[in-house]
């Protein structure tokens, strides 16, 4: 059967993210089960493919990986065979590697009998030189990703560690292995007595740790996924720290550098994080509300109502109503049914574009200025779209407010932007972009409102795809390059 995405993403060019990712260690329960609804949770992370993977007290490995979202790949039936104690999940949108069953994850890998189950999100950018040395030293891969080249190379460090001291060392194989890698990894790993989280030095993307009222410690990319389990968040991983947790729950912790220069994605703020999720001990809402404030005092505009392009505009919007003493009103109804599907869609339904996924309340609209806030531009072709639909709905005037200053550059670091010639702004002005999507009027915020916003400095934050400063850097050869390894194989 051939897996469609094609009605989402034909009405929804916004960026995205690479992974989510979940872990936990609870001997007595049912971990395939929470599993599940850790990533039910995290399912905005990645919605192409998911798995999980468990280890049962006789080092048994159980596995579970399929195209599509977690509701259509897991039942009841798959779950009773995901026997055991200790499990690591993982939801998936590829960034490197393309869609396929074989680049799903979790990544199975092992070193005679010690078998490791491995999620990750982020992106690498040395995996191109790491896989060619693991190639060289008779390794094998049967996936696309940088994800397995981790895998591997935690593998090899385990064999190397054992030819020289006749021993197995998890936490000195897996150091050694990621004081190799260079680029953004938030990783979960399992194995048949511990659970692991690593997270880059420059901590780009998330990962935190809950505990259950059991106990049981649970690894999340996001705090989301603890409370929908029943767990408790209890603190961030930090950049460069390896966490391991046994069976008995004690905590190890060692870090992978003394040199830890944090630079969190902001876009996780702006657009991908669930508003519901922690950072810093507040709720993402709470720094998207700021984003549409600071955006309200820097482009005011009258008007009659302020809408948002719902979800994820939907707290700036609020905040920029409040602070622009405008009226927020709904006005676009989302439909939140329309996600992935194996059903393809006819001319005609494609026709209808983005009424597929909103659908105007034109009693609103019609006859009224509108303020519209929106998350961000990247392409452009669904703000052009969203903007057709609003003017036909019969309002008077259209402000288009963005709650991040223009994308301009790619990302290397998880978000499936590799190429400028992606992107609207790196090739227009502000107001050619207003021109082309049909908008009165175009304002974002500027970098430096929005940083003001978060209450945080510049240097907290990777915001390499508004100002092209990239925290880590980027080989030339990585630019442009989603499927190389594809690509390699011809």
């Amino acid at each position: 059967m051939t897996f469609i995405s094609s009605i989402n993403d034909e009405i929804d060019d916004k960026p995205k993210e690479a992974c989510g990712v979940f872990g936990l260690i609870a001997p007595g329960e049912d971990v395939a089960r929470v599993a599940f609804f850790g990533l039910y949770a995290l399912q905005h992370r990645g919605q192409e493919s998911c798995g999980i993977a468990t280890f049962d007290n006789n080092n048994n490995i159980h596995i579970h990986k399929e195209i599509g979202l977690v509701s259509q790949a897991f039942d009841e039936t798959v779950l009773a065979k995901l026997k055991g104690e200790i499990v690591v999940g993982h939801t998936r949108y590829s960034t490197t590697g393309s869609n396929n069953i074989c680049n799903a994850q979790p990544i199975i890998a092992s070193y005679n009998d010690y078998g490791i189950a491995l999620a990750h999100n982020g992106n690498l950018v040395n995996a191109n030189s790491l896989r060619d040395t693991l190639i060289k030293r008779g390794y094998s891969f049967e996936s696309t990703t940088d994800s397995e080249v981790m895998a591997k190379l935690v593998i090899y460090e385990m064999a190397k560690i054992d030819k020289e001291k006749n021993q197995i060392n998890l936490k000195e194989a897996i150091v050694n292995a990621f004081r190799q890698c260079k680029g953004a990894f938030s990783v979960s790993i399992a194995t048949k007595d511990q659970i692991v989280a690593i997270r880059d030095p420059d901590g780009v993307r998330p990962l935190c740790i809950g505990i259950t009222n059991k106990g049981h410690h649970v690894i999340s990319s996001e705090s989301c996924a603890l409370d929908i389990v029943g767990a408790e968040f209890v603190r961030d991983v930090a950049p460069g720290e390896v966490v391991l947790i046994n069976r008995i729950q004690k905590i190890d912790s060692t870090f992978l550098t003394n040199e830890i220069k944090p630079h969190h994605c902001i876009f996780e703020l702006i657009y991908f994080s669930r508003p519901d999720s922690l950072f810093r001990g507040l709720s993402i809402y709470h720094f998207r509300k700021e984003l549409g404030r600071q955006l309200a005092r820097e482009s005011f505009v009258d008007a009659d109502y302020v809408i948002s392009v719902p979800d994820s505009g939907t707290p700036a919007a609020i905040g920029y109503a409040e602070e622009s003493k405008l009226p927020y009103s709904e006005a676009l109804i989302k439909n939140r049914y329309i996600g992935r599907t194996f059903i393809q869609p006819t001319q005609m339904l494609r026709e209808l574009g983005i009424r597929l996924k909103l659908n105007p309340l034109k009693d609103i609209i019609a006859g009224k200025k509108i303020v519209v806030i929106d998350d961000s531009i990247v392409r452009g072709n669904t703000s052009k779209k969203l903007v057709k639909l609003i003017r036909d709905s019969g309002a008077k005037e259209i402000h288009m407010r963005i709650s991040s200053p223009p994308v301009q550059w790619p990302c290397f670091y998880g978000i499936d932007i590799d190429s400028r010639e992606q992107l609207i702004a790196a090739n227009n002005s502000v107001d050619e972009i207003a021109k082309y999507i049909g908008a009165d009027s175009l304002k974002y915020i500027s970098h430096e409102g929005m940083i003001k916003a978060t209450g945080l400095s510049r240097e907290t934050f990777c915001t390499a795809c508004f100002s092209g400063e990239y925290p880590i850097e980027i080989p030339s050869e990585l630019e442009g390059a989603k499927h190389r390894y594809e690509t390699a194989k011809g």
